[in-house]
């Protein structure tokens, strides 16, 4: 999911965005808000246990870069 994607689905969850933020940090907005760990890209081994977190797949595969 590309930034400006991202940034429309923070505006629909009244997650407030400011100018610079990188993507990693609206989505850990985004987490927060859903109420899961903030935790975008950071997991280990690819584990995560976070099932209902709508970043799942995406945070999953920036983990392993």
């Amino acid at each position: 999911m590309n930034l400006t994607e991202i940034r429309k689905i923070a505006r629909k969850n009244d997650v407030k965005v400011v100018k610079g933020m990188k993507k990693c940090d609206i989505i850990r907005a985004l987490q927060r808000k859903e109420g899961n760990f903030p935790c975008y890209g950071l997991a280990i081994n690819g584990e995560c246990d976070q099932a209902d977190c709508m970043w799942r797949a995406d945070c999953l595969k920036e983990s392993r870069k």
